[in-house]
């Protein structure tokens, strides 16, 4: 059963991100956040999200903004950073991927797995 209830943050939650636009268009993937604050990511699939995904293990900043609305941000050892505003009314993802090069906009949908 899955929801986009994130009241308590995302520590300790598994949440599913399916991305609209970006590098990443038409991908999901999933994100641990372990409660010691790092986070680690796959292809809903099972496969790497990318070839150091399964090794990084960054810390995360996990902060509300209003009343359902949550701004989660990590720095992978790849160099992208990624910053997203999780919107649990509409389970909306808004953010931007960037690295020292680039800079994008991003938009999905997400869901908390467990």
């Amino acid at each position: 059963m899955s929801s986009t209830n994130l009241a308590s943050g995302v520590s300790g939650k598994t949440v599913r991100f399916a991305w609209k636009d970006g590098p990443t268009k038409g991908m999901v993937h999933e994100h641990v956040f372990h409660p010691d604050g790092t986070v680690e990511w796959h292809a809903a699939d099972g496969k790497p999200a990318a070839k150091d995904a399964k090794t990084d293990r960054p810390k995360f900043l996990d902060e509300e903004i209003a009343s359902g609305i949550r701004l989660v941000s990590y720095l992978a050892s790849s160099g992208f950073t990624l910053t997203v505003v999780l919107n649990s009314q509409n389970g909306s993802i808004h953010g931007v991927a960037s690295n020292d090069k680039t800079w994008t906009p991003i938009h999905g949908a997400f869901e908390v797995m467990k």
